[in-house]
C-alpha cells in the first residue's frame, strides 16, 4: 500500500470517528468503531492497560498467547494486556485502520515479515532500535533481524520464527535408487524424471503457485537459489534478468514437462501438505506446522517416510523464505515503556525455550540448547543448518502491491501465456511505476 492510499483511508476514518468522538464524554479514547479495540489507558489502581493485536492461526496459538500474557500480567501486575485476535487475511488491513486513526489504535501489533518497510514509512512504528541491544542483535538470526529493519531503524522485535523447509519421501527415492534427497532444483528434476519413468508418481513434486502470496513468497526462493537478486541499491528491478530469469524459466519448464503438478497453480501450503501426505507427491516445500502432521498416521498416509532435507540451491547452497513475524510497537501509544515491556517478555529467551514446540526461537543460541532440541530433534538440528539460508521478499514500502503484480505475471507464466521474459518484463515496469508514484 503506498503513501497515497494510506492517507486515504487516514482521511476516511478520521471521518467517521469524528460524530463519536465529539459525543463521547472521553474525548481522548476511541471506541471499537474507529479502531477495532479501547486504546491503551490507565485502569483502576493505577495500572496501565495495553491493547495488543494477534493473528489467530499458525505458529504460537492463541491458548499460547493467551497463556504467556497470563504470565507477564502476573510478573507485572501494573501492567493489564487486552488482546485481540483475527484471521491472517484481515490482519494487515485492521493495523492500517486501527494505526491511521487519529485514537492511535493497538499499542502492540504482530507485523508480518513483509510489512514494516511499509508501515514505518507511514510513521505507524516506533523506532526500538535503543531497546534491542548489540547483544541481542548479535544472537537473533540476521535475516529475521533484516526483516524489521527500515533505513537502518529496527522497527519491530522478530518474535515469530519459521522458514520453508524440503520434505520429501525417503521410500520413493529408495525405490527410485537415490539415497540422498536433491541438492539442487536441477538434480530435483534429474530425480523427478526417474520417479516419473519407474511409475513411482505421476507428479514428483507440488509447490504453493496459486495466484496470492504463497506465488511471490515461492519465487522469492528460487530466484535466490539462481543467484538473482529483486533491485539494486536503488530499487532498480534485477528479477528480469540473470538469476531471476532463470528461475522463472526453470519454473515454467518443470510445470510443462510434469515433473511439478499441474494443482501446483490453484494451491496454496495447506492443499500441498494433503497431496504430499495422500502419497501423491515425493517432494513438497512447506513450513514448520506441516512436519508433525506429515508424521502424525492419522493426517498422513506416508507417515515414518517423510524426511527433511536442505533446501535446494543452484548456484548458491540453498535458499529458504523467511515465514516470520515481528512485534512492533505503535509510535502513538501512550505506554510506549511498558508496551517494551510486554513485547520484551514475549520474545525472551525463557519464554521461546518453553514454547519451542509450537515456534522456533528466533535465538541462534537455543538451537543448542538440549530442552530446545529434544521437543522435535530432527526439526530443530535441520533448522539450525537451514536458517543460515533465510531469504526476504522485497522491503520495499510498497511490497504488497508489487507482490500482486508478481501474482499476476508469474502465474501467466508457468501457465504458458506468457515468456517469463515478458512476465518478468511487465513486472519491472509495475516496479519502476511504483517508485516513482511513492517517491513524489
Amino acid at each position: 500500500m503506498n503513501r497515497i492510499k494510506i492517507i486515504i483511508i487516514t482521511v476516511l476514518v478520521l471521518v467517521f470517528t469524528a460524530g463519536i468522538i465529539l459525543s463521547s464524554s472521553c474525548a481522548g479514547a476511541a471506541g471499537e468503531e474507529a479502531a477495532g479495540e479501547e486504546p491503551a489507558e490507565e485502569a483502576a489502581g493505577g495500572a496501565v492497560t495495553l491493547t495488543s493485536l494477534f493473528m489467530s492461526q499458525a505458529g504460537y496459538s492463541e491458548e499460547d498467547v493467551r497463556n504467556i500474557t497470563d504470565e507477564f500480567m502476573e510478573a507485572n501486575p501494573d501492567i493489564k494486556v487486552d488482546l485481540t485476535f483475527v484471521a491472517y487475511e484481515n490482519l494487515h488491513d485492521k493495523i492500517v485502520t486501527s494505526l491511521s486513526s487519529g485514537a492511535g489504535g493497538y499499542d502492540t501489533i504482530l507485523i508480518d515479515t513483509v510489512w514494516p518497510a511499509e508501515f514505518a514509512s507511514a510513521g505507524f512504528l516506533l523506532d526500538i532500535t535503543d531497546k534491542v541491544t548489540s547483544e541481542m542483535q548479535e544472537d537473533i538470526w540476521p535475516a529475521a533481524l533484516k526483516a524489521v529493519v527500515w533505513e537502518d531503524r529496527i522497527v519491530g522485535m522478530p518474535w515469530l520464527n519459521d522458514v520453508e523447509y524440503f520434505y520429501y519421501n525417503e521410500k520413493m527415492l529408495k525405490e527410485a535408487g537415490f539415497d540422498n534427497p536433491p541438492a539442487t532444483w536441477s538434480e530435483l528434476k534429474e530425480q523427478g524424471e526417474v520417479l516419473i519413468e519407474k511409475g513411482i508418481v505421476e507428479h514428483p513434486f507440488i509447490d504453493e503457485w496459486a495466484q496470492e502470496e504463497a506465488l511471490t513468497a515461492q519465487y522469492t526462493q528460487y530466484l535466490y537459489a539462481f543467484g538473482g537478486e529483486f533491485f539494486d541499491e536503488d530499487l532498480n528491478p534485477l528479477f528480469n534478468q540473470g538469476g531471476g530469469l532463470e528461475a522463472l524459466e526453470f519454473m515454467a519448464e518443470n510445470m510443462q514437462s510434469g515433473i511439478i503438478n499441474p494443482a501446483s497453480t490453484e494451491s496454496a501450503w495447506e492443499a500441498c501438505r494433503n497431496v504430499f501426505s495422500q502419497g501423491n507427491a515425493a517432494f513438497c516445500v512447506n513450513f514448520t506446522y506441516m512436519w508433525g502432521l506429515a508424521n502424525d498416521p492419522d493426517e498422513s498416509t506416508v507417515a515414518g517416510d517423510v524426511k527433511l532435507g536442505l533446501m535446494p540451491g543452484e548456484v548458491v547452497e540453498s535458499a529458504t523464505l523467511n515465514g516470520g513475524m515481528g512485534m512492533g510497537i505503535s509510535s502513538k501509544t501512550k505506554y510506549p515503556d511498558e508496551a517494551w515491556k510486554y513485547v520484551e517478555y514475549l520474545s525472551s529467551k525463557d519464554v521461546q525455550k518453553r514454547y519451542a514446540k509450537n515456534a522456533l526461537p528466533i535465538w541462534k543460541s537455543l538451537f543448542d540448547d538440549p530442552e530446545v532440541i529434544e521437543t522435535q530433534p530432527e526439526l530443530v538440528n535441520m533448522s539450525k543448518e537451514q536458517y543460515a539460508y533465510i531469504v526476504n521478499r522485497p522491503i520495499v514500502p510498497w511490497y504488497s502491491d508489487l507482490s500482486r503484480a508478481f501474482q499476476i505475471e508469474i502465474h501467466n507464466a508457468v501457465l504458458g501465456q506468457k515468456t517469463p521474459q515478458q512476465a518478468l518484463d511487465d513486472v519491472a515496469t509495475v516496479a519502476r511505476d511504483l517508485k516513482e508514484k511513492y517517491s513524489e
